[in-house]
């Protein structure tokens, strides 16, 4: 049998200890487990600097400010930048351990990061600042905008986006149903309000698209009041327009907090589900202890709730 050489050895051990410094980093730059200090601090850092760099963006608005502290801004922004580009190139560099060779390699882990919604929103946290120093005529204010997107950087350490976007998908029947009953009366309402407030406001209800601006915020219950009927029978449809608004604002908002509340039931039961595979011989190994551990953190899933949990399976399996 032929043993590697001695350079053979030093080129797979140095490879090794790329890949474990890459899983390493993606564990670090994931959301944080509970024992894992580096990743807690990084998560940490991170969000402070976000939340710090946007706050900076909004204070930056107010002419006296910038006036005044224009200097500090545009430092305090270069090394958000250095911070978030020097990130994104780890992220991008640590998502290759993700998959190994025979699921697609390095470059499908890091494919999937860089077109993933986190992926372009780290982009789009230090793009601006680059187009700014490539394309010095660019609009300001559209940069400070853009700049404004980095708020869904938080998105990596909370999943509230990724709840809300899961919890409309589990009921998009209901909420599709939902949204061409409001379409309708959108349509129905705007194309009755035109016909009755045409002729005493022609500025304001010039074209039915026009009376759908009304329709819509009269629906949504929001009411600006820089539009409203003056005739009796626009009154009267305008009273109508108020009563199927709230109903269906009413319906909107019990559909999402009905899908919220159905995923949090599935995920006590996916959980509990688990708890008691790994309690089925009495002893929760360290394995099975990660795997739940990871488990709560991707269902979010408070400490009291699966210590509620542990406890009910707990008391099941001593009966038993």
């Amino acid at each position: 049998m032929n043993l590697p050489d001695h350079t053979t050895k030093n080129h797979l051990g140095f490879i090794h200890r790329i890949e474990a410094a890459k899983n390493r980093v993606l564990q670090i730059l994931d959301p944080p487990a509970k024992d894992d200090r580096a990743s807690k601090i990084c998560s940490i850092f991170i969000a402070s600097l976000i939340i710090a760099s946007i706050t900076a963006v909004i204070l930056e608005s107010v002419p006296e400010y910038h006036q005044k502290y224009g200097w500090l801004f545009s430092n305090f922004e270069f090394y958000c930048i250095i911070v978030f580009t020097f990130e994104y190139i780890l992220r991008v560099w640590s998502s290759g351990s993700r998959y190994p060779k025979s699921e697609g390699g390095p470059w499908r882990g890091r494919r999937e990061y860089i077109f993933s919604f986190f992926g372009l929103v780290d982009l789009l946290a230090t793009l601006p600042y680059y187009l700014q120093v490539f394309f010095p005529g660019a609009d300001l204010r559209a940069i400070r905008v853009v700049r404004m997107l980095r708020i869904f950087k938080l998105s990596h350490y909370n999943s509230a986006l990724e709840d809300l976007y899961s919890a409309v998908r589990d009921e998009r029947q209901s909420f599709i149903a939902a949204l061409y009953i409001l379409a309708i009366a959108i349509v129905v309402t705007s194309s009755l309000m035109y016909y009755a407030e045409h002729d005493a406001q022609p500025d304001k209800f010039s074209s039915i698209p026009a009376a759908m601006w009304w329709a819509i915020i009269s629906l949504t219950t929001v009411g600006y009041g820089d539009v409203y009927p003056i005739t009796p029978l626009g009154q009267i449809i305008g009273t109508i327009t108020a009563f199927v608004g709230v109903c269906t604002v009413a319906m909107l908002t019990g559909i999402v907090a009905a899908a919220f509340a159905n995923q949090m039931e599935r995920r006590k039961t996916l959980f509990e589900s688990e708890l008691r595979g790994a309690l089925s011989d009495g002893i929760i190994s360290s394995d099975e202890k990660g795997s739940l551990e990871k488990l709560q953190q991707d269902f979010n899933l408070s400490n009291e709730v699966v210590e509620a949990l542990t406890k009910a399976v707990k008391s099941e399996v001593h009966k038993k």
